[in-house]
């Protein structure tokens, strides 16, 4: 994720600086009548607050939540949806008991391909969540899931998205972005087919319109990543010259204020990921 942080982690790393030698950070800033009484409960959960924002920060940003499963399935036969957060570039995947503030209440739903919604209940592995659906029409399924973080970090409120898509025998019905309900998605009608050096097409959207002119971020299997922008069709495309999964980003910023569980903020990240395996 790409985010105005510098500002914010170079005050941080001032006040760090100020309290490793505050008389000669204070001398050197000419801030002769600075005083950091660090006896005061209040002073001490402040600075904690900026040294988290300084050094975990970075690592929430970067991070994403993603869903896998198999992109076919079988009708009648229970299909594994595995919900990851972490870095995925890094191949760097967070315990399920490590994800931050209310990370594990995200919802998770999947779309039949006659438009019928089902809630689905996860549970708590070692690095991830999982949950079962079974099939029982044919088309294209949409898996979706939907977390917005019940913290506000800085001034920035955190949305996670992700997708995927699970065929069910030959029909094409719910083969369309317009399924996802997501307000921020990425999607590609021929998931289920991708093959190295094969063109893969795909589009974004936001808050149900095709996404035009946005940055889309692919990450290949071994880490390797490229950036793209759509088109006025909200269409973007890549080959793929490795086998294996690749992670779709597609993140967005917007500028909005307002009052989240008792916190201002003034900008809302919303981050979509959508995984494709390559044959």
């Amino acid at each position: 994720m790409s985010t105005k942080k510098s500002g914010f982690e170079a005050f941080s790393l001032f006040l760090f600086l100020i309290i490793l030698n505050k008389r000669y950070v204070c001398k050197k800033y000419h801030f002769t009548n600075f005083k950091l009484d660090l006896m005061k409960s209040n002073t001490l959960k402040t600075l904690s607050f900026l040294f988290l924002m300084l050094f975990a920060a970075p690592q929430i940003f970067a991070h994403a939540l993603w869903i896998e499963t198999k992109s076919t399935g079988t009708k009648g036969k229970a299909q594994e949806i595995s919900v990851f957060f972490g870095e995925f570039s890094d191949n760097d995947i967070t315990k399920a008991d490590k994800w931050f503030s209310d990370l594990k209440d995200f919802t998770l739903v999947v779309i039949s391909p006659s438009n019928k919604e089902t809630k689905l209940t996860s549970k708590a592995l070692d690095n991830k969540y999982q949950a079962f659906f079974t099939p029982d029409e044919d088309g294209v399924y949409t898996i979706v899931m939907h977390h917005k973080v019940k913290d506000v970090y800085g001034t920035m409120v955190l949305d996670y998205n992700s997708s995927a898509t699970v065929v069910v025998g030959t029909k094409t019905a719910g083969n369309t972005i317009a399924s996802n309900t997501n307000k921020i998605a990425v999607f590609s009608e021929s998931a289920a087919a991708a093959k190295k050096d094969t063109k893969i097409t795909g589009v974004a959207s936001l808050e149900g319109v095709i996404a035009k002119e946005a940055k889309i971020k692919v990450i290949a299997p071994n880490g390797w990543e490229k950036e793209l922008w759509t088109n006025d069709k909200g269409e973007f495309s890549f080959t793929p010259i490795w086998s294996g999964n690749y992670m779709v980003e597609y993140a967005h910023t917007e500028k909005a204020s307002g009052d989240h569980n008792g916190k201002k903020y003034d900008e809302i990240w919303k981050m979509a990921t959508y995984q494709i395996a390559v044959k």
